[in-house]
Parts: structure tokens; sequence; C-alpha cells
């Protein structure tokens, strides 16, 4: 299981369990799962999906990073907002 934050320049967006995230890196999508070695890459524009037990949250990003530890993924954002 995954701990996944979701910060903007505003707010802490999201904060809890997932089973895998896809977010969109400068250069294309990375995908995160358990167990994930530990990265940094900068983040594009578009869509980040948190997948929990069956149900995808969808945020909308812009700029920023993303880093895995032990686990742990943090988006650093420019922009986030929740896509309903």
């Amino acid at each position: 299981m995954l701990t996944v934050s979701v910060i903007s320049a505003e707010a802490t967006v999201f904060e809890g369990q997932a089973n895998s995230v896809v977010a969109p890196a400068f250069d294309g999508e990375v995908g995160i799962l358990t167990g994930h070695a530990p990265m940094i890459t900068a983040l594009g524009q578009g869509t980040l999906r948190v997948e929990q037990s069956g149900d995808t949250l969808r945020f909308s990003v812009a700029g920023g990073f993303l880093q895995v530890v032990d686990n742990q993924v943090r988006v650093v954002t420019e922009r986030a907002s929740i896509n309903r």
C-alpha cells in the first residue's frame, strides 16, 4: 500500500492510502506501485490518477515534482484540483 500526499501552493488537496499512482511526468506518464525504487521527477501538466481499491481519483496538476521514498508518494505541484 502507498501513502499519497498531493500538495498545491494553496493547500493539501489529498492525503490517503492508494494501490497505485499514475502521474504526468515532464516526459510522459510514470506509474508507481508498492515497492517502487526511490525516485524524484519533474511533473508536466495533465491528470494524476490515484487508485484506491477499485476507485480512481483524478486530479488536474500543472508543474512541480513527484517524490517516491519507502512507499510514500509526495506530489508537490503549482496547481491541483480534483476532477469530479
